[in-house]
């Protein structure tokens, strides 16, 4: 009896020897990482929603559009409101050029629309579509879906912040544009 535990002790050194000695397969080449980008600043509350996006400075272009189509004094005046926030990084997504014809003087309705998709006009916090999924009433008379999944997404922008709360309502922070509806 004293044999076979011996036996597969040697057979079992042995092959750990074995495969010691097999040669490693040539590692597959791996792309180098890329830097992770820098994370974006929390937005904080100062004021209202306006003064709240003016005092990131990451919203420049959203706040020029709600100026160029007279939006921005009407919002500050809101008792509620929820922005849905596209910063300047989610703007710079859009195809090349497509900023500059959407600020330019004969696109002001289409600009209007757009501004407009991404205000409601009431409180919408976060917590009202936690883990649900549901739709809500933009000033621009289009409905847009909230999910509250994780990540959450607004109109199928992921949304990177949440619930900023400022003194006349609240702000999303959303990593992309919320483009019109396909025809």
């Amino acid at each position: 009896m004293t044999k076979l535990p011996l036996a597969f002790a040697v057979l079992f050194l042995s092959a750990g020897v074995a495969v010691a000695q097999t040669p490693a397969a040539p590692a597959a080449p791996v792309a180098p990482l890329a830097p992770a980008a820098p994370a974006a600043p929390a937005l904080t509350p100062s004021g209202d929603v306006i003064d709240t996006l003016k005092a990131s400075g990451r919203f420049t272009t959203f706040l020029k559009a709600s100026d160029l189509v007279g939006l921005t004094a009407f919002v500050k005046g809101l008792p509620a409101v929820t922005v849905l926030a596209p910063s300047d990084a989610a703007f710079a997504l859009l195809p090349a050029g497509e900023v500059d014809r959407l600020l330019a003087q004969a696109n002001r309705p289409e600009l209007q629309k757009l501004v407009l998709r991404h205000l409601i006009n009431a409180r919408v916090p976060f917590e009202t579509f936690k883990g649900a999924v549901t739709t809500a009433p933009t000033l621009g008379g289009e409905a847009v879906q909230l999910s509250g999944d994780q990540p959450p997404t607004i109109g199928g922008a992921r949304v990177s912040q949440v619930d900023v709360n400022a003194a006349n309502g609240v702000v999303h922070v959303l990593d992309r544009v919320i483009l019109a509806p396909a025809a």
